[in-house]
């Protein structure tokens, strides 16, 4: 399976294409910000049209990522629906499709700010999870502390890469020796530059990123940043020629 491995905290984790988060040792599947119902919010709350396909479009692509991965357990981050309502308007194909998903294994719903109450398809709905040596929670927490590695979501972060061919916008992941950000999995989800201060001020120097796309590409998350002489040399491949922040 195409994916990027990295290490964090002395375990090893994948970045698979799709930004889902691989964790073979614990068999976990991490997805976050998945907004299921998008369309369907967005027309009922201003009359507005999107195709309304994005919902089954996000759970075929999570059923290929549990195909190849055969996890055991799953962790939707938070916003896994786009409001409380959303699930009641599932179609049947949908709900089909994600029920299937959800048989036989472990199921966890994290709250997020799109859909704070627990949601009512089964698995358990809590506020974050801690599962050593990792704290999933929706929303990354400045005070953050501890020997746990915070795994969060919400920010929808994105990476422009300049290259020779022109520039180019993907949804990244982003970590360093404390947190790891993960980006969006839904079809209609937008997303922040990782250098707007918002999701920036989270980081390190040092910090890492991990495009996602057919091929999933590590490269530093702030280029720019790392000046210094002295300062030890990026282990991703390839160095970028010139990297920089999308507003996304």
């Amino acid at each position: 399976m195409n994916m990027c491995e990295f290490q964090i905290g002395g375990t090893t984790l994948s970045a698979l294409p799709s930004g889902a988060l691989w964790w073979a040792e614990g068999r976990v599947l991490v997805v976050s910000d998945m907004h299921l119902g998008k369309s369907n919010r967005v027309a009922r709350r201003s009359g507005g049209l999107l195709p309304p396909y994005e919902t089954k479009a996000t759970l075929e692509k999570l059923k290929t990522d549990l195909d190849r991965t055969r996890a055991d357990c799953v962790i939707s981050l938070g916003d896994g629906f786009d409001d409380n309502l959303a699930t009641a308007s599932l179609s049947e194909e949908c709900f089909d499709l994600l029920q299937s998903l959800m048989n036989a294994r472990e199921w966890v719903w994290i709250s997020g700010n799109h859909d704070p109450a627990p949601v009512k398809l089964g698995g358990r709905c809590v506020p974050e999870l801690e599962h050593e040596p990792f704290l999933f929670r929706h929303i990354a927490q400045e005070d953050h502390t501890g020997h746990s590695i915070e795994v969060s979501g919400h920010f929808h972060p994105k990476f422009r890469l300049s290259t020779r061919a022109g520039s180019i916008t993907r949804p990244a992941f982003l970590w360093d020796k404390h947190r790891l950000m993960m980006p969006a999995y839904g079809a209609y989800t937008g997303g922040l530059s990782v250098t707007d201060p918002t999701i920036r001020n989270f980081f390190s120097d040092h910090a890492g990123a991990i495009l996602t796309g057919t091929t999933p590409v590590a490269i530093p998350a702030f280029a720019r940043a790392v000046t210094s002489a002295t300062s030890p040399p990026w282990p991703g491949n390839p160095r970028p020629r010139h990297a920089a922040g999308s507003s996304g």
